[in-house]
C-alpha cells in the first residue's frame, strides 16, 4: 500500500515537471520575420517608428512617447481670486494645474488658497 502511494506521488511530480517544461517553450520565429527584425534593426529610423514584415503582413510599431502636455504660465492670485483674499476650488477651475493640485496647495485645509499658498505653489512649478 505505502509502495502504491510513493510510486503515484512520484508519476505525478514527474508529470507535472514535465508539462511544465512543455509549457515554457516557444515556437521558433519564421525565417521571413527573422530577416526583417535584423534589417530593422541595422537601419532603424531615428524617429522610433520601424516597419516589419512578417508572413501574416507589414507590422508598424511607434515606440516614441507622446509629447508632454504643455502648461500655460500661472495667471496671478489677484485674476484668479477676483480680487478677494483667497482662492476658493470653484475658482481655481479656470487654472487646470491649481484645481488638480487644489488639496496639495491648501496647506492648511481650509478650503481656500491664500496669497502665500498661492505664491509657494507658483514656485514648485
Amino acid at each position: 500500500m505505502k509502495s502504491r502511494k510513493l510510486l503515484l506521488s512520484t508519476l505525478a511530480a514527474g508529470t507535472l515537471l514535465c508539462a511544465g517544461a512543455l509549457i515554457a517553450q516557444d515556437m521558433p520565429m519564421p525565417a521571413s520575420t527573422t530577416a526583417a527584425l535584423a534589417s530593422a534593426g541595422s537601419a532603424a529610423a531615428p524617429t522610433g517608428v520601424d516597419v516589419l514584415q512578417t508572413a501574416q503582413g507589414q507590422v508598424t510599431v511607434k515606440s516614441v512617447p507622446a509629447a508632454a502636455p504643455s502648461i500655460p504660465p500661472a495667471p496671478s492670485f489677484k485674476q484668479l481670486a477676483g480680487g478677494g483674499k483667497a482662492i476658493t476650488q470653484a475658482q481655481a477651475a479656470a487654472y487646470p494645474p491649481l484645481a488638480n493640485d487644489f488639496g496639495y496647495a491648501d496647506r492648511n485645509k481650509d478650503g481656500k488658497i491664500s496669497k502665500a499658498e498661492y505664491e509657494r505653489w507658483v514656485k514648485q512649478l
